[in-house]
């Protein structure tokens, strides 16, 4: 241990016994972490550096005693001076700030700091406090479980090591939790350490939990005084309650049809939900342990009704559900191929069995038909293939006839027209028939075309060139029958349209001259009687040249006539 010198000695004798002034600072708080260094400011500048005689650092012991930690002279090492805990914690910085390492809770006391100027003596009392984050926050003792209704313990929040005490508070799916004496109880203590002086927290949750609880996650969280706010890794408990619903679910493929499958699945709505159950099947009851499911397999139409599922510690508790099993046959007469005459009638009968409202709809032909086809008299036009589809929702069945209507042949006309270079007559023969019937001619010509047999007609063109005048007949056949029609065919020089066009033209012509004539003999008369008024001659003078003039006319009008 240094000692002072004997001048500085004196010189601090002689300050305290001249009754210098002596001034007190006002009282300061330093904030320290526990087991770190914490400096402690002396003046803060409020003397300087080369006015201080000495400095000198002390503390209080409690009861008013106080006890030296060390002391400092310019240019000189500090001398410690304490003999207790803080001879290995205390130094000194250039400033004169105190050094205090591996800070404790017993640290928490005021220090103070005296400094001597020639003049002066001033002291600079720091309060210090020292603080401790918990070093954690865990859940313990959690419960396996959580019962609708009952208050039971959920688990205990424990804050170790902490200064001041950790205050804790519990949180649901992040939001606080507030007891309320009813569905949510808090409990907390303290523990404090009697060596460190720190404190422990255990904070006690007891919660009645509700159906919504079901994954909830429960936390709690501490803000220390010093640092960031802490939190617990999150619980999620399972919550149990009692059925209260119990729902019947058909599963099965949409529509459900004969041969298929459906199973029955009761659902309840308990936790843990329950593992065996009652099936209910139209008068007869099955047991099925260890699951939720009946399978019914190969369904028919009589399997349709309702069916039943309930607890098997509660049969009370049940539920309902009605299945319906789709089918839908359709019988069509007739059917396959169909050979019928023509003219006859065919009944037609669609016979529907079904589930349901259905629908039908009729195509010939891959056309769709606005109505039910009528057969009452059979026409080669009837024929092709017919089909009719039946739906009910989505269910489909089809049917369907190919018609052939036969007959004998039978001409439906016979006409000519002379072709368009005027050099040959065509004729064309028109026909209806089935099986395709035949087409001869009488006469050899050229065959133009040849309609496609569709709906029993046929049309067949042929070109000649008569050289006279004379009779074509056209005949078709097939193995039911023949039928034969004739036309007469003039020489392509004049034939009877071509004599009518010509008698016509006389006619017209005649016509024509008469009138060129009457109007040549009204002027020559009207110029006549001109003359005979200027020359003063008699009106009789040209009597016969105006006779002559009207037999001319009277000639003409007869032979237009004629």
């Amino acid at each position: 241990m240094h000692l002072l010198s004997a001048s500085c000695v004196c010189a601090l004798l002689t300050i305290t016994t001249t009754a210098l002034l002596r001034q007190v600072a006002g009282l300061e708080t330093v904030s320290g972490l526990y087991g770190e260094t914490l400096e402690i400011p002396c003046h803060n500048g409020a003397t300087k550096e080369e006015d201080i005689v000495i400095t000198k650092w002390k503390y209080d012991k409690g009861e008013g005693i106080s006890g030296d930690l060390l002391v400092k002279q310019p240019s000189k090492n500090a001398v410690i001076m304490a003999t207790d805990e803080y001879k290995d914690r205390v130094s000194m910085t250039a400033n004169s700030s105190l050094l205090l390492s591996a800070a404790k809770l017993t640290d928490q006391r005021t220090f103070t700091c005296m400094v001597v100027a020639p003049e002066n003596i001033m002291e600079y009392p720091i309060n210090v406090m020292i603080y401790k984050s918990p070093e954690g926050l865990e859940i313990s003792d959690q419960a396996e479980a959580l019962e609708i209704g009952k208050l039971t313990k959920l688990g205990t929040c424990v804050a170790k090591d902490a200064s001041p005490a950790a205050n804790i508070t519990w949180l649901k799916n992040n939001k606080p939790l507030m007891a309320d004496g009813e569905g949510i109880s808090i409990q907390t203590s303290v523990l404090l350490d009697p060596v460190t002086g720190l404190s422990t927290t255990a904070s006690t949750l007891e919660y009645s939990a509700k159906k919504e609880d079901t994954d909830a996650q429960f936390t709690c969280s501490t803000q220390p005084t010093v640092g960031s706010e802490l939190v617990s890794s999150p619980v999620t408990l399972t919550i149990t309650y009692s059925t209260e619903n119990i729902v019947l679910q058909v599963i099965a493929q949409d529509p459900l049809e004969e041969g298929d499958n459906v199973t029955l699945k009761c659902v309840a709505d308990g936790n843990p939900a329950p593992t065996s159950f009652n099936f209910h099947l139209q008068g007869e009851m099955v047991k099925v342990e260890d699951s939720n499911t009946y399978t019914i397999r190969n369904v028919s139409r009589e399997t349709s009704g309702e069916y039943k599922c309930s607890l098997t510690d509660d049969p009370s508790m049940e539920a309902s559900k009605d299945i319906t099993v789709n089918y839908l046959d359709i019988n069509l007469s007739p059917s396959g191929n169909i050979v019928e005459r023509v003219g006859e009638a065919l009944p037609l009968t669609l016979k529907i069995d079904s589930s349901g409202e259905s629908k039908v709809f009729w195509t010939k032909d891959n056309i769709m038909l606005d109505k039910e086809p009528k057969f009452t008299a059979l026409t080669y036009s009837d024929s092709g293939s017919y089909e009719c589809e039946v739906t009910m929702g989505l269910l489909s069945r089809k049917a369907s006839f190919d018609l052939n209507v036969e007959g004998a042949p039978v001409i439906k006309q016979l006409s000519k027209q002379r072709s368009e270079d005027a050099q040959h007559k065509v004729l064309i023969c028109e026909a209806e028939g089935s099986p395709k019937p035949a087409v001869s001619w009488s006469i050899n010509g050229t065959l133009l075309d040849e309609s496609p047999f569709i709906n029993g007609k046929i049309t067949h063109k042929i070109k000649v060139v008569p050289s006279a005048n004379l009779t074509v007949s056209c005949t078709v056949s097939n193995e039911f029958g023949i039928d034969t029609r004739a036309i007469n065919v003039s020489s392509y020089q004049l034939d009877d349209s071509d004599q009518t066009k010509l008698v016509v033209g006389v006619v017209v012509g005649l016509l024509i001259a008469t009138l060129v004539i009457g109007l040549g003999y009204w002027v020559y008369t009207k110029k006549s009687k001109q003359g005979s008024w200027k020359t003063g001659e008699k009106e009789n003078g040209s009597s016969e040249e105006e006779k002559k003039l009207e037999e001319k006319v009277e000639e003409n009008s007869q032979k237009a006539e004629v």
